[in-house]
């Protein structure tokens, strides 16, 4: 299916990596729930730990859906592949890229 364009594409994305120094963003896909209709983006730092990320900027996000249960087993996903992130390992130490999607679903 051919494309229409005003023209090319030769400039720097205004949302590359090097713009946000030490941060990155990141997304997180809410699969298999109907309250979010797309991933959320959060800017984080790479240094950042999974519980910090986690309980700083997933948890408040996820309250927002009145079916969310804190308690429940969830599994994650990054680069299509299932993952298990330790609490003190850092975004980057886990292999989490700037504009990455991590997916996330209750564990049946």
């Amino acid at each position: 299916m051919a494309i229409k364009s005003l023209g090319a594409y030769d400039f720097p994305s205004r949302s590359r990596q090097e713009l946000y120094g030490d941060d990155q963003l990141v997304s997180v896909w809410f699969q298999d729930t109907m309250w979010f209709a797309s991933p959320a983006m959060f800017r984080a730092p790479r240094a950042m730990t999974w519980a910090d990320f986690r309980d700083q900027m997933f948890v408040p996000f996820a309250e927002e859906d009145p079916d969310y249960d804190p308690a429940a087993p969830r599994t994650w996903m990054l680069h299509g592949a299932p993952f298990e992130p330790r609490d003190d390992q850092t975004l980057a130490e886990l292999g989490v890229r700037h504009k990455d999607v991590i997916g996330t679903r209750v564990a049946a």
